[in-house]
This record gives structure tokens, C-alpha cells and sequence, in this order.
């Protein structure tokens, strides 16, 4: 499954990079590709390619705030959880993944 996602918290330090290395070690250890954008303090990194939108099966937001560029992601099937969630169950989100994908 190819997976792409953005991470933001309400002060945008420690939840929004947290939450980011929670969701990528989850997936990788599940078998997936994703790739994580955050929306932090110091502004957008590790933006989400063009190409990678185009590829993606599903669009986590693991947010606690508004987030810019939202848009880009109209035609995808997107989950929505707070940063919380990401952090503390990132496998078990991932298992809610696949599970939505395969029905």
C-alpha cells in the first residue's frame, strides 16, 4: 500500500515529528511505502511529491490544527486522527488501514 500523510500539533514541535517517525515505523514494519509531511513551527517539510499524491491508496492526516494544502488530496480516500492517535496506536491505525482498503 502506498501511503502519504500529514503530521501537525498544536504548538508544532514535539507531536507533529513524534507522530511523523510513529507512522512511518508502523507502515514500513506492515510493508508499506509512506512518506510524511509535516507542518510544524519552522513551516512545510518533507513536502509530498506530485507523483507520490498520484500513487498514494489512502491520506493519513494525524492533525490537531488546520492544515495549508489540504486540497491536493480532493480524489484520495483520507483518515483523519488527532496526533495523539498516530503516537500512542500508529499499528493498530495501520491494521484500521488496511482494513478499510481491502473492503
Amino acid at each position: 500500500m502506498n501511503i502519504i500523510g500529514i503530521a501537525a500539533c498544536t504548538a508544532g514541535i514535539a507531536h507533529t515529528y513524534i507522530a511523523k517517525e510513529k507512522l512511518i515505523t508502523a507502515a514500513k514494519n506492515a510493508g508499506h511505502n509512506i512518506h510524511i509531511e509535516t507542518q510544524g513551527t519552522i513551516g512545510v517539510q518533507d513536502e509530498i511529491p506530485d507523483e507520490l499524491i498520484k500513487s498514494a491508496d489512502i491520506v493519513i492526516l494525524a492533525i490537531d490544527v488546520k492544515v495549508s494544502g489540504r486540497e491536493r488530496f480532493a480524489d484520495k480516500k483520507i483518515i483523519e486522527v488527532p496526533t495523539e492517535i498516530a503516537i500512542k496506536s500508529p499499528n493498530k491505525l495501520i491494521k484500521k488501514i488496511e482494513e478499510a482498503i481491502s473492503q
